[in-house]
């Protein structure tokens, strides 16, 4: 646009220079200027009738999206295990795991266990809930140091492992609780690295969304990053098999609304990655 502009006053100098007179040059300039402000505005115009606002907040994204009624803290860990350790990791974390979950000293409540199948080989992806929040992680923290067995099963799996990494997470509020299950099944993990910025917008749009995803009761829990990988969404699925993922994802394109909120929501995201899971014999997702 500002190209265009440039080359009409340079024409009009050009014809100023051969003999055209002064008045002549400023019309047509002026015409020039006139009819590109003119394209700018129907540009903006049409720009905006494809381009979603979100209203401004004056409140933190936790606050606006997570649900206010539980109080409920999660952590996700990502073990990535020595190939050669792998069943003995997992023989480890079926012997002491479970223990933490069902002493009710303790403030929390382990969700769900997996291996990996497809994504990242030979690693290990646990999910806890802390019902009370931060208060709740800081007591369990505090006595399993003071827990024999726990900080036994820290020295072995520390032997095993060749790194992990884990964040605190916040639960979106239109999702539901995740409960245990029967199964049995397979659990793909789908994580979002979002913009800074976009959590509220997006929040808006899966808010409709997950309505369309409930179908096969697939849908088991969504999730949003408080500490570590900041941005960071997890969105937690269940099939019987990979041929029924298949079938159940192609189906939600049938469904109104769902190409729409595809369409506005992948301009969100900086990374995705998904894992397909296997859980552990004891884990309460089957």
């Amino acid at each position: 646009m500002a190209s265009r502009v440039l080359q009409s006053l340079g024409n009009g100098l050009n014809r100023a220079k051969n003999g055209v007179r002064p008045k002549q040059q400023v019309a047509l300039t002026l015409r020039s200027l006139s009819a590109s402000s003119n394209l700018n505005r129907e540009d903006s115009w049409f720009k905006s009738l494809f381009v979603r606002k979100v209203d401004p907040r004056k409140d933190a994204h936790s606050h606006l999206l997570a649900k206010k009624e539980d109080n409920n803290l999660y952590k996700i860990q990502f073990h990535n295990v020595k190939p050669e350790c792998l069943d003995d990791y997992n023989k480890l974390c079926e012997d002491v795991l479970p223990n933490i979950h069902a002493d009710p000293e303790y403030p929390c409540e382990l969700v769900g266990t997996w291996n990996t199948w497809y994504g990242e080989q030979d690693q290990a992806v646990h999910l806890w809930r802390y019902r009370g929040g931060y208060p709740a992680l800081t007591e369990v923290m505090n006595k399993l140091r003071k827990n024999k067995e726990f900080m036994a099963y820290r020295d072995q799996r520390g032997k095993m492992l060749l790194s992990r990494r884990n964040q605190l997470l916040l639960e979106f509020s239109f999702w539901n609780e995740p409960v245990p299950r029967p199964g049995p099944s397979i659990y793909e993990l789908r994580s979002y690295q979002l913009r800074p910025g976009t959590m509220i917008e997006w929040g808006n749009y899966w808010a409709r969304a997950i309505e369309l995803r409930q179908q096969n009761n697939e849908a088991v829990g969504g999730f949003f990053s408080q500490i570590g990988s900041l941005y960071m969404v997890h969105h937690l699925w269940a099939y019987k098999d990979l041929q029924s993922r298949e079938e159940t994802r192609n189906a939600a394109w049938q469904h109104e609304g769902w190409d729409e909120v595809v369409y506005y929501t992948v301009p969100l995201i900086q990374h995705m990655e998904s894992r397909i899971m296997i859980p552990m014999k004891t884990s309460p997702l089957k």
